[in-house]
């Protein structure tokens, strides 16, 4: 399906009916990174519509004739948000570049969120300034890695701690559509031009004090954890979790305490939900 959101058409996906769930992927990738983390939990919970989107220049959504920054992004992730969840609260999921555009929506309309999921988010927009930690491998199938085309090879080695079979066929389903799919030009721009926010997307005018999760990478060397911990204080309703043995694909890697934590994280919101 298709939203349209000033000279953008959204595509999204949309499975079940109930709470919304907007889901919003990472950088130079689609959907698919999201559908392959969270429909395994939502399949097993009812009562929860997923919405599932593309945002401008990547997967199915083309790029608009004019460059776009994060700011501009995330004005068409609300618009987004307003055409398909009108006028009602609904819960935000987003993983990487997705996270930072999730904090957007903190600081933009905290009022219509019931809760956040960041997985792995981009806390510090401009990577020279990000606090990580050294590359470290604790899995590695060489035969393998040598079967990999190259491109794709080097991408699954900078996100991944865990570089084996298993893994490497949920990076097939989840990560390469997004990657053949973008439109290069456009987000090669956006990473030169307009990446961070143009504002402090983490102050906050009042803390965030629905429920949250917060996920990230012990070894994730693409985005780090240490600067996660620096913003814990924005969600006093928020469980801050780092995870060993995790990279950039921490919902890959951890896939069973992933699912667990997000289980919990909508018991939480339930439990508010219920007490308000």
């Amino acid at each position: 399906m298709y939203c349209e959101v000033g000279d953008l058409e959204i595509y999204y996906e949309e499975y079940g009916e109930g709470t919304p769930v907007v889901m919003i992927h990472g950088y130079g990738i689609d959907h698919h990174v999201m559908t392959g983390c969270m429909e395994p939990v939502f399949l097993k919970r009812k009562g929860y519509r997923r919405i599932y989107l593309d945002l401008p220049g990547m997967g199915r959504t083309r790029a608009p004739g004019h460059p776009m920054n994060s700011d501009q992004i995330l004005d068409a992730v609300a618009g987004f948000c307003e055409k398909t969840v009108p006028g009602e609260p609904f819960l935000v999921a987003g993983e990487s570049y997705g996270g930072y555009l999730a904090r957007g929506l903190v600081y933009k309309i905290p009022h219509r969120l019931s809760g956040v999921l960041l997985i792995c988010p981009v806390i510090v927009a401009e990577k020279a300034k990000r606090t990580l930690p050294g590359r470290s491998v604790f899995a590695r199938d060489e035969a393998l890695l040598k079967s990999i085309e190259p491109e794709a090879r080097g991408l699954f080695e900078r996100m991944l701690v865990l570089q084996d079979s298993r893994r490497w066929e949920r990076f097939q389903q989840d990560i390469l559509p997004g990657v053949r799919l973008r439109d290069e030009d456009f987000v090669r721009d956006l990473m030169k031009n307009g990446y961070p926010f143009t504002f402090d997307v983490d102050r906050l005018e009042r803390s965030f004090d629905r429920p949250s999760l917060l996920l990230a990478g012990r070894q994730d060397a693409s985005v780090g954890y240490k600067d996660m911990l620096q913003i814990a204080d924005n969600y006093p309703r928020g469980s801050v979790v780092v995870l060993d043995r995790a990279g950039h694909g921490l919902e890959v890697e951890q896939q069973p305490v992933f699912e667990c934590l997000v289980n919990e994280w909508l018991d939480r919101v339930r439990g508010h939900e219920s007490s308000h």
